[in-house]
């Protein structure tokens, strides 16, 4: 009874740990030179921006959904016509999702640490094709 107590409560611990990095992760939005902003537009026609690690592959630009949290990803699939500002400059891209072979690719050139992806929960990993409109 006693390891089960201890397994629940370190399940709960980890759980916590996740949220709170998650959490902590999309309040703060942090910016650096690998980043940029895209600006997504949700059903009721609000604009929200989410700050992205670019990922540049063959010379083609991504973006992954590396978090559980991923509305930015919902809504980019919704409405694919976003505006992105990388570098100071802000232009519309055309957003496409990425699958099968390419996914691969672009998933084996970037790959994530693993403390990374312990901090994040393991969630899956998604990416997106930013086409220059």
């Amino acid at each position: 009874m006693i390891i089960k107590k201890i397994a629940i409560g370190l399940v709960i611990a980890y759980a916590s740990v996740v949220i709170l990095f998650e959490s902590l992760l999309g309040y703060y939005q942090p910016q650096s030179d690998g980043t940029l902003t895209i600006s997504t537009t949700n059903a009721a026609g609000e604009q929200a921006d989410r700050v992205l690690s670019r990922i540049t592959v063959n010379d083609r630009l991504y973006v992954a959904a590396n978090h559980w949290p991923r509305a930015w990803y919902r809504q980019t699939l919704d409405n694919p016509d976003v505006m992105v500002t990388m570098d100071g400059e802000r232009a519309a891209y055309r957003a496409v999702a990425v699958h099968d072979k390419e996914h691969e690719t672009v998933n084996s050139s970037s790959p994530l640490p693993l403390s990374f992806r312990i901090l994040t929960g393991f969630p899956p990993r998604y990416f997106i094709r930013l086409d220059r409109s």
